[in-house]
């Protein structure tokens, strides 16, 4: 018995005669209605039992099943609440995708600094599992898109140390059960078939008893009850690592909305149940038929599919086999029949998960969200090329797209159009690397690893079984695991955070420090305050000093500090920089003051009327290029500066020049509207009803209040300082576009006062180009085109006269020594001319069938070696050994190479020896 047993003895499972059992085949605990039942009822410990047979009393589609769901937890008094995006990292910065329904209210809510927008509550939450990848289409259960319905309640103890956001309990354990078991007898279900399995959950540090609802032979829901968070010398053990009680205690289930969609039709998989048009669209553009025995074999098969889970067996292959000798026919014939249908199943489930990611804003690129939405992409794409779908994929998308009722489809399949020819070019480079590194392992005789095909993926796309199909033909081996694609998501699927240690006696100096009164806040244009000086920490460079209140701006969200000066009577330090942690403000000087002292304060005016002005352009540059691009655009990152600024955003293409006119126009027609810019604190959860989570552009804010800042119709979440008016601004001028990694677009831009000095710094450019062409301003584009033009003319005209003379000195001959090599003629001279000219005479001696061997003493001893069709003499082993007798290297391919080193002098006896060296590679 485990140390959590005493937490699985609830009064409801007395009360309605269950009794507790052990698994004979997994060794799990369960409880049951049926004192007669032996194993517990999941895979492979038994098969599917619903298969042809519902478990329901009713057909639901994905649409009705839902309504069902969230209709009974209202009838039993849980609020209704709206789903949040598929892209976690909206409104958390610990996690990238929503993977359960408990995420929406992670850390905040859970760790009780915030109420939940409703306790109880209920909700059907899209997610996204990377992990289940491997999975899809194999199980017949798993699928990486999904709705968690769920119900969800917040309990604090009575005898908690601190106060919460909420308090008491709503309910726990037994009225969580018996909610699962009524829904289930409500929908037509035989109660006494259900089973509940004991089974630990464990997860961000926190674990609880978790119960597992299994109902013939399908996961319907997990019941966790979390309520313990990690403590090294806690009471309980789970899972290898030590646990103890929390104040907080919180309800958190999860209700697979596509399998209770599943159970309630009795399909031969969930696919069928939840894509049925789409699995039949692409199963006639495939064009795969089954006669009426093939259709019950594939039945039966299904029924034992559960038995293919990677994380349950070793080898997916190894465990196909034992359900083909189950069914009575060959692996072969039994994979023949299935792995097209699996890849359908995948293809179907991968265009939901991109339709989820792209209609959430989520924009493909090679970090975060945006390298998982482009694995999925480029999986889904050669899924289509292994089972012979030749409809666009940006169809197939948009098929779930329009299920799903987004309104930016059109969006969605621009975006997948450009990433389908992305990863065509992509494929063409990193198919040279596949072939070297086959070859590579082919010669040592080792199967290529996995960290290898995992680098081929990550770097260019390259799926491991085209890896296997081009080292096949190299004589190498590929093992790919079965896990290969949760390994890839493993690698980006986590975001990483760390903490600065300090000194223990300043940490604890540091906690008694009450949080500093931000003034900033109350009046952005104030530039002076008083305040007393509650502690200073002396620094490696300088000190830091705490205020009890305070007009200097600390950096964050990307807005530099401000800097100033902080004086008493006898003194005056300057503030250098400001920081803040957990709500005090440090501001670095470099002398000290005296702890108690009342100070006056200044802050460098210009430098914050500056940094107000691109704070709030910021804003309306972001809101100017949704305007323009579309509302896919979301921040990736900004940096607030006096002469200039950046924003970062999410764009899957380049940002033309007719777009930053755009651009600039629409952020400068809300500049001389001159309307009012202002600042309200509601409570988290009614801003994010009313505006959405594009309120979190510039990052995550703590606090049961948040900050908005409203320029217009564009609200965000904003700690930062500005400007009153956006006729304050001055102007806004955007001075450049650039590509700063896959996906990502960087818009620098300068705001009132740097607007004006680029623009001037722009116009004295022009003049001056002007000046030096001789020309007006407004002709110089046309002259600089002309004299573009006339430059590239001669530049032809001169590789002409290159070619001539080449063509001149390969028919003349010249001072060149012409010598039998088998049964071709090498021409070897000395020619002390550019490479350009070496280059053009040997093309020109090889094409009258001759050898050319050339070189040149400008630059160092260079070498070209230029070998016509039919002769067997490697060129880049020619420029190898000659370059190597002038200490240097080269090499190339065989019919044209080059190289050299840095001996000059030793130039004209490698020359004199290039026979021998011809003569050598060629009897070789």
């Amino acid at each position: 018995m485990t140390e959590l047993a005493d937490e699985y003895r609830l009064e409801y499972f007395e009360e309605e005669g269950f009794v507790r059992t052990e698994c004979p085949e997994c060794g799990a605990h369960f409880w049951t209605r049926d004192e007669d039942r032996e194993t517990c009822g999941e895979p492979p410990c038994e098969e599917y039992d619903f298969i042809g047979s519902p478990g329901f009393a009713a057909e639901y589609s994905l649409e009705e099943m839902r309504e069902a769901f969230l209709t009974y937890f209202e009838d039993q008094d849980h609020d209704r609440i709206d789903p949040y995006p598929v892209a976690a990292n909206r409104w958390r910065d610990d996690v990238l995708l929503t993977q359960a329904s408990i995420y929406d209210f992670q850390p905040l809510v859970t760790s009780g600094e915030t109420p939940p927008p409703a306790n109880p509550l209920t909700v059907s939450q899209p997610c996204i599992r990377m992990q289940d990848i491997d999975n899809v289409g194999k199980t017949g259960r798993h699928t990486m898109a999904f709705e968690m319905m769920a119900h969800h309640a917040f309990n604090t103890r009575e005898d908690a140390d601190e106060e919460y956001a909420y308090e008491g309990e709503v309910y726990w354990k037994d009225r969580t059960v018996e909610l699962c078991d009524t829904l289930l007898e409500e929908l037509g279900a035989d109660i006494t078939d259900v089973t509940y399995i004991e089974d630990p959950w464990v997860g961000g540090g926190n674990a609880g008893p978790a119960i597992e609802v299994i109902y013939k032979g399908l996961e319907l829901a997990t019941l966790v009850f979390m309520c313990m968070e990690q403590d090294p010398d806690g009471d309980y053990e789970i899972k290898g690592d030590r646990y103890s009680y929390m104040d907080t205690y919180i309800v958190d289930t999860g209700y697979g909305l596509e399998r209770w969609t599943w159970m309630s039709q009795g399909t031969p998989t969930v696919y069928e149940a939840i894509y049925p048009e789409m699995i039949d669209f692409l199963k006639d553009n495939a064009g795969i038929e089954h006669t009426d025995e093939q259709s019950a074999l594939v039945a039966r098969a299904a029924r034992l599919s559960g038995n293919l889970d990677i994380d349950d067996v070793d080898d997916v292959e190894e465990a196909r086999g034992e359900i083909a000798d189950k069914l009575e026919v060959s692996v072969e014939e039994l994979r023949d029949l299935v792995e097209p249908l699996e890849d359908i199943y995948a293809i179907a489930d991968h265009c939901r998960t991109l339709a989820y990611m792209f209609g959430d804003g989520i924009v493909p690129s090679n970090v975060g969200t945006g390298y998982l939405a482009r694995m999925v992409l480029r999986r889904t794409k050669r899924l289509c090329d292994n089972v012979g779908i030749d409809a666009p994929l940006d169809e197939l998308v948009d098929m779930q797209a329009e299920r799903l009722e987004y309104n930016n489809r059109d969006t969605i399949r621009d975006i997948v159009r450009t990433e389908v020819e992305k990863y065509r070019e992509t494929l063409e480079r990193g198919g040279r690397r596949v072939e070297s590194l086959a070859e590579e392992y082919a010669t040592k005789d080792e199967a290529i690893p996995t960290n290898e095909l995992i680098e081929l993926y990550d770097s260019h796309g390259i799926q491991p079984d085209m890896v296997a199909e081009i080292a096949d033909e190299a004589g190498a081996e590929v093992d790919v695991p079965d896990d290969f694609y949760s390994l890839v998501a493993d690698r980006h699927d986590t975001v990483e955070a760390a903490e600065a240690a300090t000194d223990d006696d300043e940490d604890e100096r540091f906690e008694d420090l009450p949080k500093t009164e931000r003034l900033y806040y109350d009046d952005q244009q104030r530039t002076q305050f008083e305040a007393i000086v509650l502690d200073v920490f002396e620094r490696e460079e300088g000190y830091d000093i705490v205020l009890d209140q305070t007009m200097f701006y600390p950096e964050g969200g990307g807005q530099p500090a401000d800097t100033g000066s902080l004086s008493t009577d006898d003194t005056a330090v300057d503030v250098t920089d400001v920081q803040i942690e957990d709500g005090v403000i440090l501001h670095r000087t470099d002398e000290s003051l005296g702890k108690g002292e009342f100070v006056n304060g200044q802050i460098d005016a210009g430098r914050r009327r500056q940094l107000m002005r691109h704070h709030t352009a910021t804003h309306i540059i972001m809101h100017a290029t949704r305007a323009v691009l579309g509302d896919h655009i979301r921040q990736a990152g900004a940096q607030k500066g006096v002469d200039s600024s950046r924003i970062d955003v999410r764009h899957y293409d380049r940002i033309s020049r007719e777009h930053v006119k755009q651009i600039e126009a629409v952020a400068n027609d809300l500049v001389m509207d001159n309307v009012s810019v202002t600042q309200e604190w509601p409570d988290r959860h009614d801003a994010e009803a009313e505006h959405g989570f594009d309120l979190y552009q510039g990052g995550i804010p703590p606090g049961e209040q948040i900050r908005l800042i409203h320029v217009a119709e564009d609200v965000q979440a904003c700690g930062g300082t500005h400007v009153a008016r956006t006729g304050d601004i001055g102007s806004i001028k955007i001075l450049n576009t650039e590509r700063v990694q896959d996906g990502v677009e960087r818009i620098t831009f300068a705001a009132g006062e740097a607007a004006l000095e680029s623009t001037q710094d722009n116009e004295d450019a022009l003049y001056e180009a002007a000046n030096s062409l001789d020309v007006s301003p407004e002709d110089v584009p046309e002259t600089a085109e002309r004299f573009f033009e006339e430059w590239k003319a001669r530049g032809k005209e001169i590789d002409d006269l290159t070619e001539q003379l080449a063509e001149a000195r390969a028919s003349g001959g010249g001072g060149a020594e012409e010598i039998d090599i088998g049964d071709a003629v090498a021409v070897v001279d000395r020619i002390d001319a550019d490479m350009d000219e070496l280059r053009a005479t040997a093309t020109a001696i090889s094409d009258e069938g001759k050898i050319a061997v050339l070189g040149t003493g400008q630059s160092g001893a260079q070498f070209v070696v230029s070998v016509p069709d039919g002769v067997g003499v490697n060129a880049g082993e020619v420029v190898g050994e000659l370059a190597a007798k002038v200490g240097g290297g080269g090499g190339g391919p065989p019919d044209f190479a080059q190289g050299g080193g840095p001996n000059d002098e030793d130039l004209d006896d490698a020359l004199e020896d290039a026979p021998n060296v011809l003569r050598q590679i060629l009897d070789a």
